[in-house]
């Protein structure tokens, strides 16, 4: 949240802002914002607020954006191929290397400048090119399995896209769970209510 504050606060040209100001705009109190940074050092001045700029730079560092985690997508159907083509890796700081499906009619392929392998090669990929982190996106009936697989190869990060809670036993290895489902039924409930609302009245 801060990092997307901060990127839009220097898109508009704002040179520096106070923690009041941020709050404001962030739907936060400005004793909030000064404690969640005062977790990682001290960034701002009293009386002067915080340098825009500098500030990103720190909240980037803190996000690890400077150390260029290498990525690997496992699994090029619509949502694979989708990340392939239109996710950003490079501005967030991640370095996108190779992508893995098990189709025929998929690997050999280049998309968007990142070659397709066979799935049937990923271990022997992984254990040949360490790689920080795996984003998966393949079938449920599999997600489990390759999870594993993926984390026996030293993988430290899946970013899991599979509709699936991901838990493995393994404190070495961090799995981040993405359901889609979740922020459209969260939309869902506040329309809900919403209406409901509207009846009583």
């Amino acid at each position: 949240m801060y990092l997307r504050k901060l990127d839009d606060l220097i898109f508009h040209g704002v040179d520096r802002i106070s923690s009041g100001e941020l709050g404001k705009q962030m739907g936060l109190t400005p004793s909030q914002i000064r404690q969640d940074f005062s977790c990682f050092g001290e960034f701002g001045q009293q009386g002067y607020g915080y340098r825009v700029s500098e500030l990103r730079e720190q909240v980037a560092r803190i996000l690890g954006m400077h150390k260029g985690f290498s990525v690997v997508i496992v699994g090029v159907g619509n949502l694979g191929h989708a990340l392939l083509e239109n996710f950003q890796f490079e501005e967030q700081g991640f370095k996108l290397v190779a992508a893995f499906d098990s189709s025929p009619n998929i690997y050999g392929k280049v998309i968007s400048g990142i070659p397709v392998y066979n799935s049937a090669d990923l271990t022997a990929w992984l254990k040949e090119k360490p790689t920080d982190i795996v984003v998966l996106t393949v079938p449920r009936a599999i997600a489990r399995s390759m999870a594993e697989t993926i984390a026996d190869c030293g993988v430290r990060g899946i970013w899991n896209f599979t509709n699936m809670e991901l838990e493995l036993d393994r404190p070495d290895v961090r799995v981040e769970n993405i359901h889609f489902s979740d922020s459209l039924l969260t939309l869902g409930y506040f329309l809900s209510e919403q209406e409901n609302s509207e009846k009583m009245k």
